[in-house]
């Protein structure tokens, strides 16, 4: 499994999210509060950007006429039809034993633990600080 840097975490926004590629793959990453998750960009409905969804809280009904809401900013509803999930995980509340949004391997690493790479011709490569922490994501 390799690992690939995909920003830096003291310039990633309180509470925000932001999207990346990682070998041609669509990737959503979200921060809530100091933690990170990393989740596909593709809603499995019909493929809509996760990343440019709303971030809402759970609305529960235990009975008729009786709403609760919970986990304020904790979903992701996609913006073509209105699917959620849990950023946490990736489940659908509504169906979570077989709709969600895979989920990626995501660690904050200090830069003068990464390892780095031999340069190898015709790829390109970044200079990394050593100075400060990584979102590293492994696929």
């Amino acid at each position: 499994m390799n690992k690939y840097v995909v920003a830096k975490v003291d310039e990633f926004p309180a509470s925000g999210r932001l999207r990346v590629e990682v070998k041609g793959r669509p990737i959503a990453i979200f921060r809530l509060g100091e933690q990170f998750y990393a989740l596909s960009n593709r809603c499995p409905h019909q493929g809509g950007s996760l990343c440019d969804g709303y971030v809402v809280g759970l609305v529960e009904s235990p009975q008729p006429g009786q709403y609760d809401y919970s986990r304020a900013g904790e979903i992701i509803r996609c913006p073509w039809h209105g699917w959620e999930f849990d950023i946490r995980t990736g489940l659908s509340h509504c169906r979570p034993k077989d709709l969600f949004v895979r989920q990626y391997p995501l660690e904050v690493e200090d830069g003068e633990t990464l390892e780095r790479e031999p340069d190898i011709k015709g790829v390109e490569t970044f200079e990394i600080e050593v100075d400060g922490n990584y979102l590293v994501i492994s696929m």
